[in-house]
């Protein structure tokens, strides 16, 4: 299997967001890149540079507004006195149907759900090299692959059409999607993130083609709190073709793996052509953020099960935080899927 990772992608580094009301040094860190490409080289991957895919394929799930703020926010932003050396919002919109505000300020709130995802001089040009990783990975798929990997990082499955969030700015997995749509009648997105993938869910919540499957902690006292529930099925064409699958603060191996099989009775029944896998490594039991309780063994196992069902996939990377497991949770689950796939 291939992997595809640009070194832009490091040099997004945000130093801070808000937790519980507190400042605290922000866990997506660049650290995080060389753990992962550690854990795929240990499970055998090759490492490529994708190409530069212009805009095309991110303005395919993105808004031209949104992807204007962000190539731009930052430079805007330093114009204003006083301003914080990273764009972050301080004041958001009640609704989302109002007039489009011209001030930086007034789109940084726009645009941004939260204080997880500070923009630097660096941020545009990351998100783009990993949001082109993904395309890369997906068209390997498309060309003949059985599977690709895209190490992504800044992340994306919390990123909407509109709107970054948790630490995400374009939304890789949803660009991989639809990618894969120019080939697959139907895709299917396998998200077992810790958390909720709330961006990738509102991106084709209203699609019949795309069907969006989530494992995560019960969001009901866990971020992303307003999304993430059992009861969001989808909406207008796409109503059945989301499936939400919260689980209890620290569930193992055994929960994990019995909700997927949940989630694999709905995409057979889907019968997709091509599958999407967003893979957050952060429901480990010893991730930073504590959500869950998933064991490196666990992992391969996953893998070993995700590979079961036998589709073209991409793997995505999404969260997975600093931690000394973080690049053999990667291998596991890539020598997981590998093994069975062969």
């Amino acid at each position: 299997m291939k992997a595809f990772y640009a070194e832009e992608q490091k040099r997004h580094d945000p130093k801070a967001f808000l937790s519980s009301g507190a400042p605290q040094p922000n866990p997506e860190k660049p650290e995080r890149v060389e753990r992962l490409l550690a854990g795929a080289r240990s499970a055998g991957l090759t490492i490529e540079r994708p190409k530069e895919y212009g805009l095309g394929p991110i303005a395919a799930v993105h808004t031209p507004e949104y992807l204007d703020f962000l190539e731009h926010i930052f430079e805007r932003w330093q114009r204003i006195e006083g301003a914080s050396a990273e764009v972050i919002p301080n004041i958001h919109p009640i609704a989302r149907n109002g007039s489009y505000p011209a001030s930086a300020v007034g789109q940084a709130g726009y645009h941004m759900a939260d204080t997880a995802c500070p923009i630097s001089a660096e941020t545009w040009n990351s998100a783009l090299s990993s949001a082109w990783s993904a395309v890369e990975a997906a068209e390997a798929v498309m060309a003949g692959a059985a599977s690709a990997y895209a190490l992504c990082r800044p992340p994306g499955h919390h990123a909407f059409a509109d709107v970054a969030g948790g630490f995400c700015f374009i939304n890789n997995s949803a660009v991989a999607a639809q990618v894969l749509r120019r080939s697959a009648a139907r895709v299917a997105i396998l998200d077992v993130d810790l958390h909720h993938g709330n961006g990738t869910q509102g991106i084709f919540y209203a699609r019949p083609d795309v069907l969006t499957v989530s494992l995560h902690a019960d969001p009901v006292r866990f971020y992303p709190f307003f999304w993430g529930h059992a009861d969001e099925r989808g909406e207008g064409a796409g109503l059945g073709y989301n499936l939400n699958l919260p689980l209890p603060r620290k569930s193992g191996d055994e929960a994990f793996l019995e909700a997927l099989a949940t989630a694999f009775r709905r995409i057979v029944a889907f019968a997709p052509e091509a599958l999407v896998v967003a893979l957050g490594l952060d429901a480990f039991e010893g991730d930073p953020f504590g959500g869950l309780s998933v064991t490196t063994p666990g992992f391969s196992r996953i893998g070993e099960a995700i590979a079961g069902l036998g589709l073209p996939t991409v793997i995505v990377q999404e969260g997975g935080y600093l931690c000394d497991a973080l690049g053999d949770n990667l291998t596991a689950f890539l020598t997981g899927f590998g093994g069975k796939q062969r």
